[in-house]
């Protein structure tokens, strides 16, 4: 990837969506502390001048690395909110006539912090930044109407290995670019929980390399069973 060349049409890109879709309008970007979220608000800084870019930190109850999300603010000297959604979460799970199930209590934390993204964009004349690349979203490595969300997505053509390329151009910390992916909601690392490495999903994504037999098997069966996440819902389309 020709890093510089694709990171100045991203910019562009970026500046092309708010003169035709909000013109004057901010940025506003979920800062997890990892590359990704701090990529997209770098580029959105590139993009719109720092003062129409706000970061919206959302630990849930205490965070262990919210230091990197701090750094990235600081960094980029973009204005910040931080609203902690433990108490959010705790509601919707306490409201539940039912036990929840691990599943729904992992992703129940992403879809109330995009209800609070959206919260912050109606009242500070706002666009939501998403902040997935795609290597996850090759996976499913994400949340339907949580971090899947967004109002513009500057990473969802890029992997993993070129959004790193990308934090590096831009001069962002090492620690922020090359830092261990965690989802934050299990307590595991991306890689742990997808059983492979995004080295390797991405050679396999862009062609470069064929990754062993039953691990190409695991990345095509979870491509196939995600790809919903993808596409919007079905609609029925009466005919008159």
């Amino acid at each position: 990837m020709n890093t510089e060349k694709v990171t100045k049409e991203c910019v562009e890109w970026i500046r092309d969506f708010f003169e035709k879709n909000g013109k004057g309008c901010n940025a506003i970007v979920g800062i997890s502390g990892g590359k990704d979220s701090s990529v997209v608000a770098a580029l959105c800084v590139e993009a719109l001048g720092k003062d129409r870019v706000i970061g919206v930190l959302m630990p849930c109850g205490e965070q262990a690395d919210i230091d990197a999300a701090y750094l990235l603010v600081n960094h980029l000297g973009i204005k910040h909110f931080v609203i902690n959604v433990k108490e959010a979460v705790e509601a919707v799970v306490k409201s539940l006539p039912f036990e929840a199930s691990v599943q729904t209590r992992t992703n129940i934390p992403p879809r109330i912090r995009m209800t609070t993204l959206y919260a912050v964009a109606q009242s500070h004349n706002g666009r939501v930044a998403n902040t997935c690349n795609l290597s996850e979203d090759w996976v499913g490595y994400s949340t339907r109407y949580g971090d899947c969300a967004g109002d513009f997505s500057p990473l969802s053509k890029l992997t993993v290995t070129e959004v790193k390329q990308i934090g590096s151009f831009l001069g962002l910390p090492d620690s922020l670019v090359h830092k261990v992916p965690i989802d934050g909601l299990c307590g595991k690392t991306d890689e742990e929980n997808l059983g492979f490495t995004y080295d390797t999903l991405d050679k396999y994504i862009r062609g470069t390399e064929e990754p062993a037999p039953h691990i190409k098997e695991l990345i095509d069966k979870k491509h196939v069973a995600n790809l919903f996440k993808l596409e919007y819902m079905p609609i029925f389309d009466p005919k008159f």
